[in-house]
């Protein structure tokens, strides 16, 4: 079959991967190139086997700090945008236990069949990505905050993941470079399987190996709508014209939700606008970090990419601006120079900031939508997993396509 991918970030590249595997035709279109949305400056993580849903009812407690504090990493810029405050109401509704348990459970198995469709990729294709499995370590700074994440833990641990709390001690035994923070740390959740790599590396080689399978690129390519013949999607207009395919998946992160309301299709996405810094580690190699690891009370990670150290943060609910901020890159230099003093003279930061496409639940969106076009398939609203789910949800769209009703 002919499927057009929209979208050339990771989730997209990873899906025109799976169905190109599979014998199908695929055209992949994007406004930019491969990685330059929210997928080129990321985290770098690849969370298999931890998840902390942000719609959690532990919010509740932390939000009049989270909406108030001028350091806060969560930001909420009001818009004149009806979409950014149903959202909202959605997030706050989901902060409970019973949708952040659920989420959790689907997150987890999403995020298994990521591992193993990324390993049975890397396995075939060896990437230069600057990949890593040496394991993280989330450390919290309060035993109110590490208690919560032990019990995030257990619940956790009885979905199969491998998982241990380790005190102070273990925590800088595991990771020397964190002995700085040995007075502040009260406790983290370790997770030896959990694996990194440079999302942009990734993006660059999977273009690599669908061109020499055939898959044909259109980028720089603007879209402008999908045109809808009886139910179905006849054609993607584009600013090159009109594309043809017999099934279509949208893969446009952010810029889905907007793009599906001109269908009558209302995606429960918004974008949640995050920063972060590439440094080179140009200091001992003790004052570096080997372990990734995410500082829960800064709500930054970080996470080693070969020589470079990707420090990455924030949340914003602040509209589509891919503006960045020089405030939020201070403060990712700064939390880097607390968490791993000497590890870099930071003079290069590499400042990125994109526009995770988050849902309330932090499930993402996969498959046909009740209201839209009966050959359109959707792969969105990933948030901060993009990266670690992309795989994944790619398989359940090729599997979708094989379904009897396509």
């Amino acid at each position: 079959m002919r499927v057009c991918v929209l979208g050339a970030g990771i989730v997209g590249l990873a899906t025109a991967y799976a169905l190109s595997s599979a014998g199908h035709e695929v055209t992949v279109i994007d406004q930019g190139l491969p990685g330059s949305g929210a997928s080129g400056g990321n985290g770098s993580q690849l969370s298999y086997s931890y998840v902390q849903p942000l719609a959690d009812p532990g919010i509740w407690a932390q939000l009049p700090k989270l909406l108030l504090s001028p350091t806060s990493p969560l930001k909420i810029k009001p818009q004149l945008d009806p979409y950014q405050w149903l959202w909202g109401l959605r997030f706050l509704a989901a902060c409970n236990a019973a949708t952040s348990r659920q989420t959790t459970t689907e997150l987890l198995q999403l995020a298994l069949e990521s591992r193993q469709a990324f390993d049975a990729m890397m396995s075939v294709e060896c990437l230069d990505c600057d990949f890593s499995n040496t394991g993280k370590l989330v450390i919290f700074s309060s035993a109110a905050a590490f208690d919560s994440a032990r019990r995030q833990m257990l619940l956790q641990r009885a979905m199969g993941s491998a998982q241990e709390a380790v005190d102070a001690d273990r925590c800088v035994a595991l990771e020397p470079a964190l002995q700085h923070q040995h007075q502040r740390i009260a406790g983290a959740i370790y997770t030896p399987g959990e694996c990194a790599a440079d999302c942009q590396k990734t993006c660059d080689g999977l273009m690599s190996v669908l061109l020499a399978r055939g898959v044909q690129f259109l980028l720089h390519t603007a879209i402008d709508r999908l045109v809808v013949r009886r139910g179905s999607v006849a054609a993607v207009s584009t600013s090159k014209g009109l594309i043809e395919a017999d099934h279509y998946v949208m893969a446009l992160g952010a810029a889905a939700a907007p793009m599906a309301r001109t269908l009558g299709v209302h995606l429960p996405i918004y974008p949640l606008k995050g920063y972060s810094i590439t440094v080179e580690l140009d200091g001992p190699a003790t004052a570096a970090p080997r372990i990734s690891v995410t500082d829960s009370d800064r709500k930054v990670v970080f996470a080693r990419i070969g020589s470079r150290l990707r420090v990455a943060g924030m949340a914003e609910l602040a509209g589509y601006s891919t503006a960045i901020e020089m405030p939020q890159i201070a403060s990712l230099k700064a939390s880097t120079q607390a968490v791993f003093p000497g590890c870099s003279a930071l003079t290069q930061l590499n400042a990125w900031a994109g526009l995770r496409p988050v849902t309330p639940t932090a499930r993402p969106i996969i498959g046909r939508h009740a209201k839209g076009p009966d050959n359109l398939l959707f792969n969105v609203g990933h948030g901060a997993l993009g990266f670690t789910l992309a795989f994944g949800s790619a398989g359940r769209i090729k599997r979708l396509l094989l379904a009897p009703s396509f």
